[in-house]
């Protein structure tokens, strides 16, 4: 699924997979979020309420670039370094087509359907 997203005020190219986590995503949108750094390797923020974790994927790891959901807290996920191993908990919903060190500086980000 395509969508739109900015860091910062500035456009990115980003895409979702069609996991029913990142379908439900696209039900928030727009949607833009503060975020804040998670042990060096993520940048996390809280979408306004959970999302479903329903017929969820077979875990992979979080790649740089991966924008993911971490269940249990309910956060969405920037990874601007790899992740830990995969887990049942995270669940990869897309990607997003930045460097490292703009996902590592993020402080916002809106995510909008695209058109």
């Amino acid at each position: 699924m395509d969508i739109r997203v900015t860091l910062d005020g500035r456009p990115v190219d980003a895409t979702l997979n069609d996991s029913p986590a990142a379908r439900d995503l696209t039900s928030l949108l727009p949607l833009t979020l503060d975020l804040e750094d998670f042990h060096n390797t993520e940048r996390i923020a809280d979408p306004p309420r959970k999302l479903t974790t329903d017929d969820a994927p077979e875990p992979t790891a979080a790649k740089a670039g991966d924008i993911a959901y971490y269940a249990p807290w309910g956060n969405l996920a920037l990874f601007y370094k790899d992740g830990p191993a995969a887990s049942y908990d995270l669940l990869v919903l897309g990607h997003i087509d930045a460097g490292a060190e703009q996902l590592a500086q993020a402080d916002r980000i809106t995510i909008e359907a695209a058109s």
